[in-house]
């Protein structure tokens, strides 16, 4: 999409309309997302310093894995509060407090770029996967730094650059030639808008955050088979639907058939090893 076509508003409605239409295929993919982020979750939650007693603001927060993690290092004495775009993905992370027995865990329907919550309230805010796709990300991070209490931290989890991506870089590319659509101009939103280290620094600071510290961290997605993949993809990414739904069923079948050939590059005996890179975030107010 063009800079002069891109429209925040529609975007932001598409990206909701998106979450809700999948979100009980991201809870049933839930187990699959723990074993791959949880090792860059606990990263997160420890360098923006989320400990027992502590009050966390967890923004786009899906279906709730991180906010789980946040919630347990917690303990009964701290509190997270989950806010996403989404309702009914909301609902999910609602019930997974509830069934881990999890009381010190609320949620609210929030707009990442007006969160609508109090001033200096919180000691940690966190954001997964989730800040990229944001239409003002200086506007969500000036909203998250406003939350902290002075000398709070922030702690986000991004995707690192799409060469090193190629999990998801390769469908969206496929699907991108498919539909004919260009990448994302700078500036505007897309999973890869952060990637690289300086242009997240950047953002933090401009928003008005101190002591940076970035982590560019491997977490390959494993699973047991490319056709796993594949489906995780057709079932969870909303956006690949999104971008593939001016085509008829023909053409889309085409775009997905190509992708589960380029996943199968990804495959050997041991089973399916998708590249991922992410970019771990830390920041003080």
């Amino acid at each position: 999409m063009s800079t002069s076509a891109f429209d925040p508003v529609a975007f932001k409605s598409t990206t909701r309309q998106q979450w809700e239409t999948v979100a009980e295929a991201w809870d049933r993919w839930n187990p699959a997302l723990d074993a791959w982020l949880g090792p860059v979750t606990d990263r997160m939650l420890e360098l923006c310093g989320v400990a027992p007693g502590a009050d966390v603001l967890d923004v786009a927060a899906g279906a709730g894995g991180q906010t789980m993690a946040a919630a347990q290092r917690v303990g009964p004495l701290g509190h997270v509060l989950a806010t996403d775009i989404s309702p009914a993905i909301l609902a999910y992370a609602r019930q997974r407090a509830r069934s881990a027995g999890l009381d010190n865990v609320t949620v609210s329907e929030a707009d990442g770029e007006d969160l609508g919550v109090p001033a200096g309230r919180f000691d940690a805010a966190i954001c997964r996967l989730g800040l990229m796709y944001f239409p003002d990300q200086r506007r969500a991070l000036a909203g998250m730094l406003a939350a902290l209490r002075p000398g709070g931290r922030i702690g986000a989890i991004v995707y690192g650059p799409a060469d090193r991506n190629g999990f998801f870089s390769v469908p969206v590319e496929i699907i991108r030639r498919h539909t004919q659509l260009p990448p994302p101009a700078p500036g505007q939103p897309g999973p890869f808008s952060l990637g690289a280290p300086d242009v997240l620094a950047a953002a933090l600071a401009r928003a008005g955050f101190r002591d940076i510290v970035i982590e560019a961290v491997d977490a390959p997605l494993r699973m047991a088979s490319a056709a796993d993949c594949l489906r995780f993809a057709q079932e969870s990414f909303g956006a690949l639907h999104q971008m593939l739904a001016h085509l008829d069923d023909h053409a889309r079948a085409a775009a997905w058939a190509e992708v589960a050939t380029a996943l199968a590059g990804f495959e050997d005996a041991d089973g399916f090893t998708g590249p991922c890179q992410i970019l771990v975030a830390a920041a003080t107010r």
